[in-house]
This record gives C-alpha cells, sequence and structure tokens, in this order.
C-alpha cells in the first residue's frame, strides 16, 4: 500500500512540474518574464531533480528582465548539467556583456593545456560511456584473438587489443581527471551590487579590489562568512560569502 501512495505521490509530482514547466514557457513566450520566472523559481524548490532546459529558460528569462547575476548564474547551473551545449554558451556570452568588471582569463599553456584541452572534450559521465564502449570491444577482439585460427588474423587482433587498451587507459584517465576537476571546481556568481575582496578573512583586511554584479569567482576556501576565491586572471582574495552564490 506505501508502495502505491509513493508511486501516486511521484507520478503527481512530475505532473506538477511538467505542468508548471509548460506554463512558465508560455508566460516567457507572452512576454510576462516576471511570473515566467515565479513559477521557474517554485518548480526548483518544490522538485529536487531540475533539468539544464529549465535554468536555461530561467536564465533566458532574468536576461529579458535586465538581472544580471541571476541571470549569469543559471546560465551557468544549466551548464553543469549540459556542459558545451552551445546556445547556453552563447546566450552566456550576452548576457556576460551586461557586467562592469572586465576580468581576463590566463589560460594554461604547455603540457597542462593539452592535457585540459583532451579531457575537456567531454564531461566524466560521457567518458565513462566512451571507456565501457571501448573495454567492451577490447573483449570482443580477445575473444576473435582467442578463437581464431589464422596466424595474421590472430596479429591483427592482438594489435586491436594492444590499441583498445591504450585507448581504454586514456579515456579512463580523461574521465577521472575531470571527475576531479567536477569535484574541486567551486564557480560562484557576485549577487551584491558592489563587493570588496580583501586581504583577510575580516572587514579590517586592505581592500584589494571590487567586485560588480554577475562577476564570476572560483571558491578556494571558507572561513566562517568569508570565502577565500580566485579570479580567472590569478587574482585571490577574501570575500564577505553574503554577497555571493555558489553554482553548485
Amino acid at each position: 500500500m506505501k508502495n502505491i501512495v509513493y508511486l501516486f505521490l511521484l507520478i503527481t509530482q512530475v505532473f506538477f512540474a511538467q505542468s508548471s514547466f509548460e506554463k512558465a514557457n508560455a508566460l516567457y513566450h507572452k512576454g510576462q518574464y516576471q511570473q515566467a520566472v515565479d513559477v521557474y523559481e517554485s518548480i526548483i524548490k518544490k522538485d529536487k531533480q531540475h533539468s539544464a532546459e529549465l535554468y536555461f529558460n530561467l536564465g533566458n528569462s532574468y536576461y529579458k528582465l535586465n538581472q544580471v547575476a541571476p541571470s549569469i548564474y543559471n546560465y551557468e547551473k544549466a551548464l553543469v548539467l549540459k556542459p558545451h551545449d552551445p546556445e547556453t554558451l552563447n546566450n552566456l556570452k550576452f548576457a556576460k556583456k551586461l557586467t562592469i568588471d572586465e576580468i581576463k582569463e590566463i589560460p594554461k599553456v604547455g603540457f597542462a593545456k593539452l592535457i585540459q584541452n583532451f579531457t575537456g572534450i567531454f564531461d566524466y559521465n560521457i567518458w565513462a560511456k566512451i571507456s565501457i564502449g571501448i573495454a567492451f570491444a577490447f573483449l570482443l577482439s580477445f575473444i576473435g584473438y582467442y578463437f581464431s585460427q589464422l596466424t595474421l588474423s590472430k596479429r591483427i587482433y592482438f594489435v586491436g587489443m594492444f590499441v583498445l587498451l591504450v585507448a581504454l587507459l586514456l579515456s579512463v584517465f580523461a574521465g577521472m581527471s575531470e571527475k576531479n576537476h567536477f569535484n574541486n571546481d567551486r564557480p560562484a556568481i557576485v549577487f551584491a551590487e558592489l563587493s570588496e575582496v580583501r586581504s583577510e578573512p575580516q572587514k579590517a583586511g586592505t581592500a584589494l579590489l571590487l567586485l560588480h554584479e554577475g562577476a564570476k569567482v572560483y571558491v578556494m576556501e571558507t572561513v566562517g562568512q568569508w570565502k577565500r576565491i580566485e579570479l580567472t586572471d590569478g587574482t585571490e582574495g577574501w570575500i564577505d560569502g553574503s554577497t555571493i552564490k555558489e553554482v553548485k
């Protein structure tokens, strides 16, 4: 009986979320952006699992309302669930043009850049699926090698096994590297209109720079209400945690 009740509640919840999502989309298309935001936000509060499309549409609604930080924040949330999505990346680029701060990004160089470019092709979930596919192909090659009677066929299968083994190791390494990067990466968006970055985790610390609404930072450490952050140009400092909102 309990299972039936749980199933009914789950179906009701899914139906509510879907109908509310469609309602919010309709409000957006009518130009009623604030009402659309209210409905999208209500879905997020009531449902624990959210889609990239939900955050993307919410980001669009905030963008139409000229609310810089919430729009960037929700585009970033969408990219966590759906990395490299071209439409989200394009809209995020336009939203960032509304920000005041121009923070340069220092790219990695040399071998580190090559590694990052390779592992960043896919997210860790895709790398895991690729690894499984390669492992299955390796198993088929081994079976072919084991049962083959011809010398030439055995050599071909053996070479194939070697190539697949190398590919498997590379894909596993890439997946683990991306998973580690995902776990350690803590992006956040500045929501306060103006926020000071200080040299120490206290108001008496020397003010290093000012950040405005919509700026993206990376949280490195937390001490009380203070967060040690790093900017994309390598600048580090402490910021009041209440002025930022972490994406993950």
